[in-house]
């Protein structure tokens, strides 16, 4: 029985071009980018190729990124960066990912006031909501482009525009975004956002911030003020380098890849709706990424479908954190009002580059059985 990998959301698999561009950073070209010698010069020149490569794929200028060490380190600097006084207020969204929330927790016990942005049933945080939340003495805004879960895509232009009427800056964290879908941060309005290398086929271990020309933020780490001063420490180059490479690859068909991957999903979820047990399609409706599936079936638990899923050899995610007896449904879910029969009962499935329709199709039987099998 071949493995049949579905969750690209959760990580993606290092592209082989990306780890025939780190190779070399890794061995021969092993210099220190701060050293004036042709090793560091090496370094050097592959730091700022792939500064280059991020900014065009998301329609930025070379001298607005900073290389992280992942989409989490980037939120925590832009959420603590505003607020260092731990006075102000903050608005996000209910369906951010933790480390959006649990900065924002943080800042709210420290004495920061925080507003969350509710979601509708179907997932989309609606403008006229962000409205009611942004305040005259909003200092950042923060929503993410796509969810993580349901792949729901967000109106982030139109709550950019009223945080900045507010005189507020807009965060976007687009980890599960970049290289799925073409993301430009001027058609956003984004003054800050994130980018996670391995959800696009980099390593993990390296992200990225877009910190639009003439927003400033006090760097999280100090030392010998790398990155603009903003994030000091030697810089990771061979990552940054597989990081440059896979927005490059991303740039090249990013939009024909979303459209294929799209279709296999579509065949996915039309077979898996029609196996006939009660099941629900969370953010059906809303503009979706197009590898991203979050279905829920009554009468299951996630956690008996991804045992069985081990077994067949299945990679897939769930809806909700199992511990033993306990199921927590996930936040995402909450945050939706998801009735608690189908949020038990839901997993992710997430394309991805390598996926083809024959595994799509492949998967839907295996998971057929799967529930044919509990069902008994």
């Amino acid at each position: 029985m071949r493995p049949l990998y579905f969750d690209h959301n959760a990580t993606t698999p290092v592209a082989p071009r990306v780890f025939a561009t780190m190779r070399p950073l890794f061995e021969s070209h092993f210099g220190n980018p701060g050293s004036a010698h042709i090793w560091g010069l090496q370094a050097k020149k592959a730091v700022d190729a792939a500064r280059a490569r991020v900014a065009a794929l998301i329609g930025a200028a070379p001298e607005e990124i900073v290389f992280t060490g992942c989409a989490t380190e980037s939120n925590n600097t832009v959420l603590f960066g505003h607020f260092p006084d731990r006075s102000g207020h903050l608005a996000v969204s209910a369906v951010e990912h933790p480390s959006v929330l649990a900065p924002a927790r943080a800042l709210s016990a420290a004495g920061v006031t925080v507003s969350v942005i509710p979601a509708r049933p179907d997932g989309v945080v609606s403008p006229s909501d962000a409205a009611d939340r942004i305040l005259p003495q909003t200092r950042l805004v923060s929503v993410m482009l796509a969810n993580n879960e349901t792949g729901v895509i967000q109106p982030v232009a139109d709550i950019a525009a009223l945080a900045h009427a507010a005189g507020a800056g807009m965060h976007v964290d687009a980890s599960q975004a970049v290289g799925k879908i073409p993301v430009n941060v001027d058609a956003l309005g984004a003054d800050f956002l994130t980018i996670a290398g391995h959800k696009l086929y980099a390593p993990k271990g390296v992200g990225a911030l877009y910190v639009r020309k003439g927003m400033e933020l006090p760097p999280l780490l100090l030392g010998g003020g790398q990155e603009g001063g903003l994030r000091s420490g030697t810089e990771n180059v061979a990552l940054i380098a597989g990081l440059g490479e896979a927005c490059a690859m991303a740039a090249e068909d990013v939009a024909r890849e979303a459209a294929r991957q799209e279709q296999i999903r579509d065949a996915v979820e039309a077979g898996l709706l029609g196996l006939g047990y009660d099941a629900m399609l969370h953010g059906e409706g809303a503009s979706r990424l197009p590898n991203t599936t979050f279905l829920g079936f009554a009468g299951f638990r996630a956690v008996d479908i991804l045992s069985e899923c081990v077994t067949e050899d299945i990679g897939c995610g769930a809806g909700a954190a199992c511990h033993g007896a306990d199921t927590s449904i996930s936040p995402v879910l909450a945050a939706m009002g998801v009735d608690r029969t189908f949020a038990e009962g839901t997993i992710r499935l997430s394309l991805g580059r390598s996926t083809t329709l024959g595994d799509g199709m492949e998967l839907v039987e295996r998971l057929g059985g799967i529930l044919r099998r509990l069902s008994r």
